[in-house]
């Protein structure tokens, strides 16, 4: 059965050596007991010749033996005292609960908020933002990277996966009910009338209407061809009972006639009297939408009729899902048009970027103003992430794990410590001896 471990600060269980990989705390922390023993070492020896020198200068071996104990005495005390400091940083030196030691435990959660502060001000500040991008020029290298047609692709593949999972992870229920309130509230809160007058008013001002009308003209005069009985016999079925039938024949003829002359005529001649009375029905029309309080007050309650009618809220409902279905469709078809427009516009976004400088200028600016937007917005959030998870974390098993990091590192302290500490003795002590001799 694998064995497991738990990492030292988070306390999640990871199994050892998973991929025959060796735990790299491990690792370190057994790199670190061999610092230790070298530098132990290098204080054993100091010892030892301190030890030598005294019983040679005792013994009448020469002026060199107090040379010698001088520096190992200094090469001791060097030692001993970066050994301290060493390890007051992780633990308290032999157990002794000295005060200001065992610096790393007892200070866990202020070094966490000081540190959560010093990437706040030194990392997450506005100015550092903007000069860091600014010097790395995403504006430049974005352009040259969508220019090339494989990167291209793989944006445009990513971008129709990602827009497939929303459109699939959304509930067609839940967007409908925000599309149709979200139109809903907005066509019940903006006044439509003025709106349609200022429309109407251009459109009829454009001559936009006229094709509408030869519509109207041309459908009339067809119905009317196809249903010349429907409407004779509904002239006389509206006759006065007292007349003759062949009366209200001739009656229904001649209506039906004059009927079909007038849309006929009305189709053929853009200057008919009866197109003019459009337009200046049309016009005055367009005018008491903007300017008669009636006229708007009964187009918003035909509005607000309209928007109530479930029909309205079926038609919002079968649209959502029409677009839908076409957007699931045209993100996995490779070469719908959707897919096709994408590539094409990065290519050419890329290309227009690398040859107009303006562009990776506006591009860098924007890239600039959103970053420092999300640092400035959660610049706290952010650092107080880093003071609460290391506030989160075990004191002990913390000290341990840092050691095992900067650890072997602090033991060239204590070498040096034992080195310089005994060169220094050794030019005190010379200096002494040539001053007093």
């Amino acid at each position: 059965m694998r064995a497991k471990q738990v990492d030292q600060v988070s306390g999640s269980v990871v199994p050892a050596g998973a991929g025959g990989a060796a735990d790299p705390d491990a690792e370190r922390r057994r790199g670190v007991r061999r610092m230790k023993l070298i530098a132990t070492g290098f204080l054993a020896v100091a010892t030892a010749v301190y030890a030598l020198a005294k019983w040679a200068d005792a013994s009448g071996s020469g002026a060199w033996a107090g040379y010698v104990a001088a520096a190992a005495e200094a090469g001791m005390v060097g030692a001993m005292a970066d050994w301290f400091a060493v390890t007051a940083l992780f633990r308290h030196p032999l157990g002794l609960p000295i005060p200001h030691t065992a610096i790393i435990p007892t200070k866990k959660d202020a070094l966490g908020a000081s540190l959560g502060d010093f990437v706040g001000e030194n990392f997450l500040s506005a100015e550092v933002v903007r000069t860091r991008l600014r010097a790395v020029g995403v504006g430049s290298r974005l352009a040259a990277w969508v220019s090339e047609p494989a990167n291209a692709d793989r944006v445009t593949e990513q971008a129709a996966a990602a827009l497939r999972g929303l459109l699939t992870v959304l509930r067609d229920s839940d967007v409908q009910a925000v599309v149709s309130d979200a139109i809903t509230r907005r066509a019940a809160a903006q006044e439509v009338g003025p709106g349609l007058g200022k429309l109407l008013e251009r459109t009829v001002a454009d001559g936009g209407h006229r094709r509408l009308v030869d519509l109207v003209c041309v459908r009339a005069r067809d119905w009317l061809v196809q249903h010349s009985d429907s409407v004779m016999t509904a002239v006389q079925g509206g006759a006065p009972g007292w007349t003759p039938r062949f009366v209200d024949r001739k009656v229904g003829e001649r209506v039906y006639k004059e009927l079909l002359r007038f849309v006929t005529e009305m189709n053929e001649s853009p200057e008919h009297p009866a197109r003019g009375a459009v337009d200046r029905f049309l016009r005055d029309f367009a005018a008491e939408l903007q300017t008669d309080p009636d006229t708007r007050e009964r187009v918003e309650r035909l509005k607000n009729d309209l928007l109530g009618r479930p029909e309205v809220q079926e038609l919002i409902a079968s649209v959502w899902g029409s677009v839908r279905a076409m957007t699931v469709a045209a993100a996995e078809d490779e070469h719908s048009q959707l897919r096709t427009r994408t590539r094409a516009s990065l290519l050419t976004l890329g290309r227009r970027m690398s040859a107009d400088p303006r562009l990776r200028e506006k591009v860098d600016g924007w890239l600039e103003d959103a970053a420092v937007y999300l640092v400035t917005t959660y610049r706290d959030q952010i650092t107080a992430l880093i003071s609460e998870t290391v506030a989160g974390w075990d004191a002990e098993q913390t000290s341990r794990k840092i050691e095992a990091h900067v650890g072997r590192d602090l033991q060239f302290i204590r070498i040096n410590g034992t080195v310089v500490g005994a060169l220094v003795g050794l030019l005190i002590y010379t200096v002494s001896r040539l001053v007093g001799g």
